[in-house]
């Protein structure tokens, strides 16, 4: 509706029939906005956090502890200025709707230091969630959605050592990798390190419930398929109906894990599947 109304006032349609502008207005009421396939679509608009809700662990739905998801000079920032410590407070930031086949490209990086009370493995991580849950249906005290976690990792530093990113992470799910039901919660890329406050671009390429890809600069760094829900998992067994396991669609989410991340682009490709 807001782009519609966006190109009637810039005149774009100023050279249709006002029968033909009403009609695309309607259409464009009655479709959700990323519609159309093959165009990039903003999921982070550069100002503010239109379109996207907060989640924190121990707090309700809608609740921003701390100011933890916030925008400063164009950039969408998970911050922990407020905080005395990270007490588990786990967050994700999850956009409005759901997706089942798209190629989804954040541009990322980490900054300053991991807040007091953050857990080691959570040093310069973070993640983006997707096929995951509504937010609407995790519990007050859940940390972490049902969903499929494309694990961002920062470099400890020269001559520490490789730390890939663009991992896999489970929550509460399963993948096949390699014809093969594979059950660990995490799994590496095959990335290079990236150390220091630099930007990164990672892109997930996902088909419904067939295969997803991890990239990383533009080269695949992981590959899987059939992502389905964990019924061993507490959280994601309660989401099986009907004895299905399958999951070919659902939210995206941006996580805080305890240590300062920035994203200065999100944006989704839908796919005609």
């Amino acid at each position: 509706m807001r782009e519609a109304m966006r190109i009637v006032r810039d005149g774009f349609l100023g050279c249709f029939p006002r029968g033909l502008i009403a009609f695309l207005i309607l259409v464009s009421i009655s479709t959700p906005a990323l519609a159309e396939e093959g165009d990039w679509v903003q999921l982070f608009n550069g100002k503010d956090l239109e379109g996207w809700t907060p989640k924190i662990q121990g707090y309700p739905l809608g609740e921003n502890f701390g100011n933890t998801f916030r925008v400063e000079d164009g950039i969408l920032k998970v911050s922990y200025d407020h905080y005395d410590t990270f007490d588990e407070r786990f967050g994700h930031l999850f956009y409005d709707g759901e997706f089942s086949n798209y190629i989804l490209r954040v541009e990322y990086r980490f900054v300053g230091d991991q807040v007091p009370g953050g857990p080691g493995w959570a040093f310069r991580n973070s993640g983006v969630m997707f096929h995951g849950q509504s937010p609407e249906s995790m519990e007050i005290d859940q940390d972490f959605p049902v969903s499929i976690e494309a694990q961002m990792l920062g470099g400890k530093g020269e001559g520490t050592g490789e730390r890939t990113t663009a991992n896999l992470c489970t929550p509460g799910t399963n993948v096949v990798m390699n014809g093969e039901l594979f059950l660990p919660h995490c799994v590496n890329s095959t990335s290079k390190t990236y150390n220091g406050d630099q930007w990164v671009t990672m892109e997930l390429e996902v088909h419904g419930n067939g295969v997803i890809h991890h990239l990383v600069d533009g080269e695949v760094v992981l590959e899987y398929e059939k992502p389905q829900l964990d019924e061993r998992d507490e959280y994601g067994k309660k989401l099986i109906k009907d004895g299905n396991l399958m999951l070919s669609g659902g939210t995206i989410s941006l996580q805080s894990e305890s240590h300062p991340v920035e994203f200065r682009k999100v944006e989704i490709k839908l796919l005609d599947e």
